[in-house]
């Protein structure tokens, strides 16, 4: 089966960015393909189309926990070896890690940048080791098995630590979880996959786990802001969008809509 969505790029506003320039590279492992003035693009193989836009907005504060926003930006890597090399080739550069989960249909390392920006690198089970409950996906947050995952790892073969990663969800703090999934059901054509979660929605395409999440944790209050560090622009491709699209969701945080196959 063709996808039929995918999240394609995200663009960041930044404080500093030589700052965020050389976290991203040197220590996770993107490759910096295009640098017109005040950002760069940054993809994961040489040669390739950025999927992450870096934007300097010079001072810019942290964006706040009562505010609207993202969660974090998840990419997905092509296999569990390849998370576990990765983590070792990061971890082997200083990297400081939030924390690591086991959510049966994936494993998952959490970071931050250095505004702060919330991201996650993770890998997939397969879709048949997926665990379901009440006819809905029963997602979970266990310890993850980081021995196991970097002993895997050890097995790949030296190669670049982000070869065949893209983006594989994109998760968002909103203010009302129905007000948003409707939004997001008529704009992306995602369904519910989860809402047994508390305080969370989880939504997707194809049959996938989720392509995006929402969560009202720490019972944001304030629409996004502009002017702080933070998401300016998520990009998803779907198959049978009529156009180029730019929008804004409920709670201001844009995002732009384009044809073509996922």
């Amino acid at each position: 089966m063709t996808p039929s969505l995918a999240l394609t790029a995200v663009r960041f506003r930044v404080s500093n960015l030589r700052q965020s320039r050389a976290f991203y590279t040197q220590q996770l492992g993107f490759i910096p393909v295009s640098e017109p003035a005040g950002e760069v693009g940054l993809a994961t193989v040489a040669n390739a189309e950025p999927i992450l836009i870096l934007q300097e907005r010079p001072g810019a504060a942290p964006a706040s926990r009562q505010a609207a926003g993202l969660f974090h930006a998840a990419l997905l890597l092509p296999s569990r070896p390849a998370l576990g090399h990765w983590l070792a080739w990061a971890a082997g550069r200083g990297v400081e890690f939030d924390g690591f989960s086991d959510h049966g249909v994936s494993e998952a390392i959490y970071l931050s940048d250095p505004d702060g920006i919330g991201l996650e690198f993770y890998a997939d089970r397969p879709r048949s080791a997926w665990p379901f409950a009440g006819g809905e996906l029963a997602m979970v947050t266990a310890p993850l098995a980081v021995p196991d995952l970097l002993a895997a790892g050890a097995e790949v073969a030296p190669t670049a630590p982000l070869a065949g990663a893209r983006w594989g969800h994109l998760h968002l703090r909103v203010t009302h979880l129905g007000r948003s999934e409707a939004f997001y059901r008529s704009t992306l054509g995602v369904e519910v996959t989860q809402a047994s979660y508390p305080g969370a929605r989880f939504l997707a395409a194809d049959g996938y786990h989720h392509h995006l999440g929402l969560n009202t944790w720490g019972q944001p209050s304030r629409p996004a802001s502009t002017e702080t560090t933070g998401l300016e622009e998520a990009v998803f491709a779907r198959r049978d969008a009529a156009g180029d699209t730019v929008l804004a969701d409920p709670d201001g945080i844009r995002l732009r809509v384009r044809p073509g196959a996922a």
